[in-house]
């Protein structure tokens, strides 16, 4: 059996790094197909909690506000399960590679195999992520959210900055508290202590994680690109330079939102139900 599993997994990686090659030469992210069969692996796991395994128990667990929900309120809440999922998988696995020696060492080129693995797991999540924006579409930050982060991630392969990678992919700290706030409106917990403690977990996670730490990431890595376009081309420049000032305007642009959400929340505003409109673990 083990060996069947073997062959399957080599087969399955060969023929993964194949069809990635043609992707990986023209981004001249030669890391690429060695970890291609990490990110199609990881499209079908976020892909499958989103399509069967979140609306098979959620409806188990919550019959009342799944189960009772329109198909749009229903897609909503399995989209935040998959980014609950994601926020812990990929918070896990970078808390693995934050004092890489390797890392350290290089912050332009350097690099390590779990950063390709954890890279593997980003990009098949921000390629789920962008399909499903465009397919539901709702607000065009989140089509260029999804996007931007999965160029960014892919064209890490490079291989490149990898240092900074992984301390952005923190970022999805707030996340989790953001989906759990998600729930507690849709399970008839708006505005109780619980939701309370947690928006204020979330506002502090969003603010020092994502503004201040995030900033303070952000601007050593501007300054690590400035001091080595002339060694990159113009692509990469461009991508990183204009993906990194993009997230960072739609992080404070969704701070301003959450803060505004929060205020309304408790200043007695009516409880709402699963068919509310946000999308992937970010309101709006």
């Amino acid at each position: 059996m083990g060996d069947v599993l073997s062959e399957y997994a080599k087969g399955l990686h060969d023929a993964c790094a194949n069809a990635s090659r043609p992707v990986a030469d023209f981004l001249g992210a030669s890391k690429l197909p060695e970890h291609a069969d990490t990110i199609f692996l990881s499209f079908l796991l976020f892909l499958a909690v989103h399509q069967v395994l979140a609306p098979h128990f959620s409806k188990k667990w919550f019959p009342v506000a799944y189960g009772t929900a329109n198909s749009r309120g229903k897609n909503n809440w399995s989209i935040h399960v998959v980014s609950q999922v994601h926020a812990v998988l990929i918070i896990s696995w970078a808390w693995r590679c934050l004092w890489l020696e390797e890392l350290d060492k290089d912050k332009v080129s350097g690099w390590h195999h779990r950063v390709g693995a954890l890279n593997g797991i980003a990009c098949g999540y921000f390629l789920w992520d962008t399909l499903d924006a465009i397919v539901n579409f709702v607000d065009l930050s989140f089509v260029i959210h999804g996007f931007a982060c999965l160029l960014i991630y892919a064209l890490g392969y490079r291989p490149f900055v990898a240092y900074y990678g992984v301390r952005c992919l923190f970022w999805e700290t707030s996340t989790i508290f953001l989906n759990i706030h998600w729930f507690l409106d849709k399970t008839g917990r708006t505005g109780s202590t619980f939701q309370l403690i947690n928006g204020i977990a979330l506002l502090g996670t969003f603010f020092f994680v994502r503004l201040v730490w995030g900033g303070y990431i952000s601007y050593n890595f501007l300054a690590t690109l400035y001091a080595t376009y002339r060694e990159l081309p113009l692509t990469y420049t461009l991508v990183y330079f204009v993906g990194n000032v993009v997230l960072q305007c739609l992080n404070w642009l969704w701070f301003g939102k959450m803060v505004a959400a929060l205020r309304k929340r408790f200043a007695g505003a009516p409880k709402s139900s699963a068919n509310g409109k946000t999308h992937n673990g970010k309101a709006h």
